[in-house]
């Protein structure tokens, strides 16, 4: 479910951050900047604690810290083998489409800034929230939703505000 992006910094150095793509059956989205370096299990918990139903079953990729994070919070672990999309009735296809599009549209801004990536990926899940809608709908949402917890009209405010997308 989550791989890393990584990010050239001033050209030289590369900066691996891990970036947390989840979709549950009903089709919410979740994607979360949660970590810079290697996925821990500390890290799923602290984004997941309190989200998860008793007895679901969590599909993911093959990345070991969901081993441990599924036993802590008791749920039932279904992992896909490395190089596989599908094991009987469960896959991480969808989710890995929904990477793919996310790597596709952040690729186009060439290199984004860490500090501002989880604004970013807040901006790709509204966008994948309302890709159904007309524009006009669109730009709608966009004028109501970014107004409603937020009154600042200064362009500093905006640079330094949290994303309000979850």
């Amino acid at each position: 479910m989550s791989s890393p992006l990584e990010k050239r910094k001033r050209g030289i150095s590369k900066q691996q951050v891990c970036v947390l793509c989840a979709i549950d059956r009903v089709g919410n989205i979740v994607t979360e900047l949660i970590c810079k370096g290697r996925m821990k299990h500390t890290d799923l918990e602290r984004l997941f604690t309190g989200r998860i139903e008793d007895n679901s079953t969590l599909c993911t990729d093959s990345h070991k810290s969901y081993i441990k994070f599924a036993k802590n919070l008791d749920v039932e672990l279904q992992q896909i083998k490395r190089d596989k999309h599908k094991e009987g009735i469960y896959h991480i296809q969808h989710i890995n489409a929904f990477h793919s599009k996310l790597k596709e549209w952040m690729y186009g801004f060439h290199s984004v800034c860490t500090k501002y990536l989880a604004n970013y990926m807040y901006w790709f899940k509204w966008l994948q929230l309302f890709s159904t809608q007309k524009d006009t709908v669109k730009s709608k949402y966009l004028l109501v939703q970014s107004h409603t917890s937020h009154s600042d009209t200064k362009l500093k405010d905006f640079k330094i505000r949290e994303a309000i997308y979850i």
